[in-house]
């Protein structure tokens, strides 16, 4: 997460949406920059709208505009799949052994094993009742993210490419594509709302 005083804006990290290249192309702009540990560098819409949003209003008596990227749900999906083939990643968190139709299938599981936990995006996006983001762009068309930055910041942005997930096959049955749609509705409906 980033926060931009002066110019009243605050970035949420979506995750696997490039935050960790975001965060160090900006990073030394920001007036606060929360990159450890994962909790708070993720934090999600409704916990800034509780605690750190009406923190930073009142300190600054001022609005601030949130902003955050939204990926396109099943190639976020695919993201974690590829990141979770590391070397580095743990046992019981590793999809190394796996298709990515065998992790999405978990993924869609009432009680998700620990290799395909990762949330959703719809629930780190979406607040549990009042404001959510005020600007949500796609992950996909980032060019605009940073052409809003350039102009809210006054600077130009370059973004290095860091933390991209290993390249690897992500392939669905016309089956678990149907179970993903269902299960996930709610991010794939609000990633329908977002233009470029």
């Amino acid at each position: 997460m980033l926060v931009f005083w002066e110019q009243r804006l605050a970035f949420l990290a979506t995750p696997k949406t490039g935050s960790t290249a975001i965060a160090a192309a900006l990073e030394s702009l920001a007036a606060v920059s929360i990159q450890r540990p994962p909790l708070l560098k993720h934090t999600t819409v409704h916990r800034y709208r509780r605690f750190i949003g009406p923190y930073l209003e009142a300190a600054s008596k001022d609005t601030f505009t949130l902003v955050a990227l939204m990926r396109e749900p099943t190639d976020w999906l695919g993201s974690w799949y590829r990141f979770r083939q590391r070397d580095e990643t743990e046992p019981a968190k590793s999809t190394r052994d796996l298709s990515f139709d065998e992790f999405v299938r978990a993924w869609c599981q009432d009680t998700r094993p620990d290799f395909a936990d990762v949330g959703s995006q719809s629930r780190f996006l979406r607040p549990r009742q009042g404001e959510g983001v005020d600007r949500l762009f796609r992950y996909e068309a980032i060019a605009t993210f940073v052409h809003f930055l350039e102009d809210r910041l006054g600077c130009e942005v370059i973004l290095p490419r860091l933390n991209v997930s290993p390249e690897g096959a992500t392939v669905l049955t016309p089956a678990t594509e149907a179970l993903l749609r269902e299960v996930a509705a709610e991010d794939f409906a609000l990633y329908a709302t977002l233009t470029d």
